[in-house]
């Protein structure tokens, strides 16, 4: 049986080994990180001399919408949980920007200026304006029954 010296000493010793593993592996890490920062680079040279510098419309809005998800993403899960679904909630009402385009998506006929859109188009339009308005009032909904458990019963 260990007394309890050579115990703390093997703890000490798989503690130091533990130390040393975290090491290398954070320096592994921040090689290949390096490395991969400059496959990414050279990517975007090789991009650009294809290109000749110009960027198809399409792929610049798409690599905003990318990136707004990935902020948006980081924003949402950097918010305390205790303030996390009053804020998300009432934030729902960002959604009206989404029903403002599904209404356009939906009633181009109307608009003798916008011609007559796609099948597709108007069904797609009028899919995202219920789920929009779903989004809305639910989150409203969850707020006032949020709101209604700190206030005083009389």
């Amino acid at each position: 049986m260990a007394t309890p010296e050579q115990v703390a000493q093997q703890v000490r010793e798989a503690q130091e080994a533990l130390r040393i593993g975290i090491a290398k592996g954070q320096a592994a890490l921040d090689a290949l990180q390096g490395f991969g920062q400059g496959l990414g680079d050279a990517a975007g040279v090789a991009a650009h001399a294809a290109t000749g510098g110009v960027v198809d419309p399409f792929v610049f809005r798409f690599a905003i919408f990318v990136m707004a998800i990935f902020v948006g993403y980081y924003v949402v899960w950097s918010v305390t949980p205790a303030l996390h679904t009053p804020l998300m909630s009432v934030t729902n009402a960002i959604s009206s920007v989404i029903v403002v385009g599904a209404l356009l998506s939906v009633g181009v006929s109307a608009a003798p200026a916008l011609g007559d859109g796609p099948l597709w188009a108007r069904v797609l339009g009028f899919v995202a304006l219920i789920l929009a308005s779903v989004n809305i009032f639910g989150g409203f909904l969850v707020t006032e029954r949020m709101l209604s458990m700190y206030k005083k019963k009389a």
